[in-house]
């Protein structure tokens, strides 16, 4: 029995072993088809982005700084005369026009000064003819040799005499109707007057501290510097022709100030290493003011057949600056870009990109080399679009773990 048992065994184990390799290729099979399902993950979704073409446009060259107004003439009104000051003719802070009345100084003692000059000189002409007379014939009585040469000498010289004072009362004259010309003190330009320095009933004195100060502000100039590299340009597009600048001021909304170029200085700042320009503005509404800063932006001349582009677009790399280029595909590419300006919200575009060529604007974060967009501009749905493919994503995965679950 012992033996019959044993027999059985054998047989039993033996047919367990026949069967042993079906197993293993079927265990194998399972593994496979569920490593297989594993591997097989989701097409990736297209990510929204919004695009722009490369515009070919005529641009212009320019050059920006800041700038600081000044006033095209500046004039301390000073007193020639002195005297009590009787009367200002204007308010402060007024417009005033040249040769238009300031300032009257009290002219009494300055027209009691002409009347005695007209005097002493009225005077001093009756000595002079009456010296002449006495010349006259002395010279006579010596020509018929009843007198003498020194007689004749002496009136002679008395009359050239009486003649030079004339001439000095004559002088004196001129001065005193200059003196009474002085109490009233005329604007010698246009423009626009700043405080008052010496209320009327005050005495004045000669050249004392200035009565008011006029500024001259239509026109007027703007100051501004710009780095030393740009001098050869200017010098060079300043020969063809006058050049423009536009000055904006940062708290008006409205169009800039248009002027001309017209000072280049004679020397490069050593410590700066710009160079100091003005430029001058009609100002005919007055919107710049002495000592105001302002943007200033000279044009040098237009650039033909630039690319331009928003400058959005333009992202730092690892290699430097670069914009994601889509293809026909709906793939995009990093392609490396030099640009030296932008213009508003554009950026001119020197090497790296084709006029008409359509790059990505909006949603470069997401994008790397070779991913496929989709062009939604600025939708609305570009954040649903989003959700959606999250949530598809994750059904992707839960299918996914049903199957495992279940293989």
């Amino acid at each position: 029995m012992r033996d019959s048992i044993r027999l059985e065994y054998r047989h039993v184990c033996g047919r367990s072993l026949h069967f042993f390799p079906l197993f293993l290729i079927g265990a194998s099979l399972a593994i496979f088809g569920c490593s297989k399902q594993q591997a097989a993950a989701p097409a990736r979704a297209a990510v929204p982005v919004v695009v722009g073409k490369v515009e070919e446009r005529t641009v212009p060259l320019e050059v920006s700084a800041i700038g600081n107004v000044e006033a095209y003439a500046t004039v301390s009104i000073r007193s020639q005369v002195a005297g009590q000051l009787l009367e200002v003719h204007f308010k402060e802070g007024d417009s005033v026009h040249k040769d238009q009345l300031l300032f009257t100084i009290d002219p009494r003692p300055y027209e009691a000064a002409l009347a005695q000059s007209e005097a002493q000189l009225a005077r001093d002409k009756a000595v002079a003819a009456n010296n002449h007379l006495d010349a006259q014939r002395y010279k006579e009585l010596f020509d018929a040799g009843i007198g003498t040469q020194q007689q004749s000498d002496t009136s002679m010289s008395a009359a050239n005499a009486a003649d030079a004072l004339v001439r000095a009362d004559e002088a004196s004259l001129q001065t005193a109707k200059l003196n009474l010309e002085y109490c009233k003190i005329y604007s010698p330009v246009d423009g626009r007057t700043g405080s008052l320095m010496v209320k009327p009933g005050n005495l004045v004195k000669v050249a004392d501290v200035p009565r008011v100060v006029i500024n001259e502000v239509a026109p007027i100039y703007v100051n501004f510097t710009v780095a030393q590299q740009y001098l050869f340009d200017i010098k060079k597009y300043m020969a063809q022709g006058q050049l423009r600048v536009a000055a904006t001021v940062p708290s008006d909304p409205g169009p800039p100030e248009q002027g001309v170029l017209t000072f280049v200085d004679n020397a490069v700042d050593v410590a700066t290493g710009t160079i100091h320009l003005r430029a001058t503005f009609e100002n005919v509404q007055n919107r710049l003011w002495p000592g105001l800063f302002v943007n200033t932006v000279l044009t040098l001349t237009q650039q033909a057949h630039a690319a331009v582009i928003p400058s959005q677009a333009i992202t730092n790399g690892q290699n430097g600056t670069m914009v994601f280029v889509v293809k026909p595909d709906s793939t995009v590419e990093a392609r490396p870009v030099v640009s030296s300006r932008t213009i508003a919200d554009a950026a001119v575009v020197d090497k790296g990109l084709q006029p008409g060529e359509t790059i990505v604007t909006d949603g470069q974060v997401r994008l790397v080399p070779g991913v496929r967009v989709q062009v939604t501009n600025g939708s609305k749905s570009d954040s649903a679009g989003e959700n959606s493919s999250g949530t598809g994503k994750n059904s992707e995965g839960d299918t996914g773990g049903q199957r495992r679950q279940r293989d």
